[in-house]
């Protein structure tokens, strides 16, 4: 049966608006992490902490949700994704302790993971012959909402000092638009069903140790781009720039990579591209943890490379290479990758404390406070100590993480030349 029976254009522009709404929750809250830190008195690693249930619930949604795609169709899990983003904005507006911050952010997460749940396993039934390159399509817009929610919230909170809780509540738009868009229209069978293999065979293929590697990559993967990405801001506080600019530049660019990635994997196939990813990541952050100024965006720029494909690209390998193990490996793949974004929030958070504390001993003088040090004018020497103490909390921090995108070259390497020796067996 052709696609176009169901609607193919509208529900992939549906998918991607419910992936821009998705996208914008991150924007803004990457945007908001200091005002939140100062109404409601947090560190970094209780903010770390509250990030948490965005990929809790995005993981619960994901491994529930996959395969129940199949049993309960993709209309009712895309309900709930409504439901999830609509509840966690109404939570966030009552918001009066950390706990509202915690609920609401667990809510959008499930919204979050629900829209992956159901939107890759229909791009995949959609577009069977092109699963990589739609699947790299739809994701364009998971940087191009952050870019979106960052342009929004940079000029909602510097340009017009506007109320935290007006920004978040124009996250209702999004989700209306892709909750109508929607509304009564005909979804296909996931491939899995469509193609007879049972729902053990797909359990079972969940099993391949290929698989489970894929799913350990994806842990390290998502948390390169998405840990990175969430604490951008106090990681660049040093370096003279605004983070939520350079994750604007960043997703800018990631993007217009995705939006063109169809000749790139057809050339590099998704093995090769995922070593490509991995070399640029690791020197994107190496580079970032390095430069000041505007010499950021030009690191900014090598590390959007590398986590450009990351994401979409692990999916359609798992599509390629693991077809059978369908909705349910789509989702273990997306769940795990946010779970593991989840643990990393707050040992980033707590590495980044670490580090800043580390920085005022050695640095500032005695009876100086961070606390002092931030409420400083700029111009004064006391506001050039804390940049300073800044950035190397900052650098420490990246060099940290830049060891993710290390470990995974190794590893993508392995499976690249695994990839070339069944092809030649095949031949």
């Amino acid at each position: 049966m052709s696609t176009n029976t169901y609607g193919s254009s509208r529900l992939f522009n549906a998918s991607c608006i419910a992936l821009i709404t998705t996208a914008m929750t991150f924007a803004f809250r990457a945007a908001l992490e200091g005002t939140w830190g100062n109404e409601f008195t947090l560190s970094k690693e209780q903010l770390g902490w509250i990030f948490g249930p965005a990929f809790w619930g995005f993981t619960l949604a994901m491994l529930f949700g996959g395969p129940l795609v199949d049993i309960l169709g993709m209309r009712l899990i895309l309900l709930l994704a409504f439901l999830g983003h609509v509840s966690g904005i109404t939570i966030y507006l009552f918001a009066h302790d950390s706990t509202y911050l915690f609920v609401g952010t667990l809510l959008m997460g499930i919204g979050n993971g629900m829209v992956e749940a159901a939107c890759n396993p229909l791009i995949v039934s959609l577009y069977p012959k092109k699963k990589t390159t739609m699947l790299n399509r739809f994701h364009v817009w998971f940087p191009g909402g952050i870019v979106i929610g960052g342009l929004v919230a940079y000029m909602a909170i510097n340009m017009y000092q506007a109320d935290w809780r007006y920004l978040v509540a124009l996250l209702y738009v999004p989700a209306a638009v892709y909750g109508l868009m929607f509304l009564g229209q005909k979804f296909p069978k996931t491939e899995r069903v469509s193609s007879g293999v049972s729902t053990a065979d797909m359990f079972k293929a969940c099993l391949s140790p290929l698989f489970l590697v894929m799913v350990i990559c994806m842990f390290f993967t998502a948390a390169t781009e998405l840990g990175t990405n969430q604490w951008i801001e106090p990681l660049l506080a040093g370096t003279g720039v605004s983070g939520i600019l350079i994750l604007v530049f960043v997703n800018g660019l990631m993007a217009i990579g995705r939006m063109f990635a169809g000749p790139v994997v057809h050339r590099l196939n998704s093995a090769g591209m995922l070593i490509f990813s991995s070399i640029f990541s690791c020197l994107g952050l190496i580079l970032l943890s390095q430069t000041t100024g505007y010499f950021a965006f030009g690191s900014a720029f090598v590390f959007a490379i590398g986590i450009c494909f990351f994401w979409p690209t692990m999916l359609g390998f798992v599509s390629e290479y693991s077809p059978k193990t369908g909705a349910l490996g789509l989702s273990i793949m997306g769940g795990g990758g946010m779970l593991f974004v989840s643990l990393v929030l707050p040992k980033m958070g707590q590495v980044y404390d670490k580090q800043l504390e580390n920085s005022l001993i050695d640095m500032a003088p005695i009876g100086a406070t961070i606390e002092s040090l931030k409420s400083a004018l700029p111009g004064t020497s006391d506001f050039a100590l804390w940049q300073q103490i800044s950035m190397e909390a900052g650098s420490g921090t990246l060099l940290q993480v830049a060891a993710l995108p290390a470990i995974l070259l190794v590893a993508f390497t392995g499976i690249y030349f695994w990839v070339k020796n069944k092809e030649i067996n095949h031949l």
